[in-house]
């Protein structure tokens, strides 16, 4: 099913038609309407007058979460506050929370784009839909709950975390669709077959992940545990909130962007400049449509690649790949790059751990660490005796060994560093409740 077959299956040069029409209003709207824009684009010596649209798209200045905070809370808004029917904002773990505002129209586009992802999803309109996502000043619960209603599918607003009663909702209503954070998904998976009730006999046959990078391994484990289909949605606040972005059901190869909304470019984090599409670089959005805070060219700080190649579900839009990191999450270990994702890559395919694992850096005698604790199977665990993880007796220590050299070797070759491998029983790596996982832990900072 497509949701908006117009809009979804346009040709190139008709999204491109539209793109250069709204970027003109776009520019003249926030000239017009945001004083932080007005100086940031007569500094640039672009004025709306002259502007050349989609052609000069790399002219206008980029947009970065600073200049939201150095705002903060409302500086950026185009229109009046009552004209703002909703606020959200982000957590501020980090200096001023990000505001973001809506007017009735971008609500509206928000439900559109929503629903949009729910299709690609493979949901039809009469299903019922578990949303996991936190509801409040977090944009991921009520941006498909929206979307889940425009379409016409029944909504649960359970909100993220309490695995026990999930598992009950979704064993006494009987949902078709599910949301939730990646990491969480796996949650409920290892407590549902811990509990042992048959994936089977749940109508669930799909979730939809976002909110924290994930990999093929994890929608692998995801997909086979619960016999259901996994998919990746992407979005964030400062652009709309979820609905960026989706994988479709029948390709999960890369998530569509809703091109008619939202101008995807990907640059280079150092430089600024566009890179070839295929090749990984920070991603940047232009909100085409938003009305109460439209942004230019936003440094999201997410690196990912974008391929406009065609895809077999008939969809035309650009497609990106999952995030792999950030720009500003990047761990540098003695002179060396190294993001989660490549890590949690190296993992995949050996034998007798699971997808969970903690990533510890410390520094000692002024040189970084890096550790990563990695969770064994339980019939691993049972294998070589829970005695194992208690001093080592003679009996099994060359089981632990082995595994302990595939794992330095794998990170050894994906890294380029000599890694510290600590293996855990089962159940002790970090589990999400419902929210974002943390797995790094970097303890140079508390030094």
């Amino acid at each position: 099913m497509i949701w908006n077959k117009e809009m979804e299956t346009m040709p190139r040069a008709d999204i491109e038609k539209l793109q250069d029409e709204r970027l003109r209003k776009l520019v003249a709207y926030v000239y017009e309407r945001v004083p932080f824009y007005r100086q940031k684009l007569e500094a640039a010596g672009i004025h709306p007058d002259t502007f050349g649209g989609l052609a000069e798209l790399t002219s206008l200045p980029f947009t970065r979460k600073n200049d939201l905070r150095d705002n903060y809370p409302f500086g950026l808004f185009a229109v009046p506050l009552p004209e703002v029917i909703r606020i959200h904002a982000s957590s501020g773990t980090t200096g001023k929370p990000t505001v973001v505002g809506y007017t009735r129209n971008d609500i509206q586009t928000w439900a559109e784009v929503c629903a949009r992802c729910l299709a690609l999803s493979g949901a039809e309109p009469g299903e019922m839909f578990q949303n996991a996502y936190g509801y409040g000043l977090f944009t991921g619960g009520l941006g498909m709950h929206y979307g889940a209603e425009l379409m016409g599918l029944t909504v649960i607003p359970v909100s993220g975390g309490n695995t026990a009663r999930q598992i009950m909702i979704m064993q006494d209503f009987g949902p078709h669709i599910m949301a939730c954070t990646p990491s969480y998904a796996l949650t409920l998976a290892d407590k549902i077959l811990e509990e042992g009730i048959n994936p089977e006999k749940l109508n669930l046959k799909v979730f939809i992940l976002g909110a924290e990078p994930w990999t093929e391994a994890m929608r692998q484990e995801l997909e086979s545990k619960l016999k259901v289909h996994a998919v990746n949605i992407y979005g964030l606040s400062e652009i709309i909130g979820p609905g960026v972005s989706n994988e479709c059901v029948e390709a999960k190869d890369g998530a569509h962007i809703f091109e008619d909304h939202f101008i995807p470019e990907v640059i280079n984090p150092d430089t600024g400049e566009p890179v070839p599409d295929g090749e990984v670089g920070e991603l940047v959005f232009t909100t085409l449509t938003k009305e109460a805070i439209p942004l230019l060219r936003y440094r999201t700080g997410d690196l990912a690649s974008i391929t406009r190649e065609p895809c077999k579900c008939g969809r035309t839009h650009a497609r990106m790949s999952r995030i792999i990191g950030r720009v500003d999450d990047m761990l540098i270990i003695r002179g060396v790059n190294v993001f989660p994702s490549q890590i949690e890559a190296a993992l995949v395919g050996i034998p007798n751990i699971t997808p969970h694992h903690r990533i510890i850096v410390t520094r000692e005698n002024r040189l970084d660490q890096l550790e990563v604790q990695v969770e064994v199977t339980e019939s691993f665990f049972r294998q070589v005796g829970e005695e194992m993880f208690m001093g080592h007796p003679e009996s099994g220590v060359q089981d632990l060994k082995e595994l302990e050299g595939l794992l330095f070797e794998a990170l050894h070759d994906a890294l380029g560093l000599n890694v510290k491998v600590t293996l855990l029983p089962p159940g002790q790596a970090p589990r999400s409740e419902g929210g974002k996982l943390k797995r790094v832990v970097d303890k140079r900072q508390l030094q």
